[in-house]
Parts: structure tokens; C-alpha cells; sequence
């Protein structure tokens, strides 16, 4: 996690990042009060081959 306002600029430097809209009402939580939908995310980027 980053700074909400880094985002755009660590995507930018990171090939194959996706930006994710924050969860609302999470705070730093996001990944643990949205947990099936985070992992759910998260699986398919780390599934998905490289070159597509």
C-alpha cells in the first residue's frame, strides 16, 4: 500500500499494474473488510500470462 496520491506514478513504473478504485469507507482496511473481492483481484493478475 502507498499513498493514495502515489498511485498514478507507481503504476506508471510498474509494467503490467493495474489500478483497483479504493473500497469505500475502508481506510487502511480495505484489504481486510473487502477480502473475497481483494483476493479475488489479486488471484486473476497473479493467473493472467504476461503478455496480455
Amino acid at each position: 500500500m502507498v499513498p493514495s496520491h502515489n498511485t498514478l506514478d507507481l503504476a506508471a513504473r510498474l509494467s503490467h499494474s493495474q489500478l483497483v478504485p479504493l473500497y469505500p469507507d475502508a481506510g487502511h482496511g480495505g484489504i481486510f473488510q473487502y477480502h473475497d473481492d481483494f483476493v479475488a483481484k489479486v488471484l486473476a493478475f497473479l493467473e493472467a500470462p504476461l503478455d496480455a
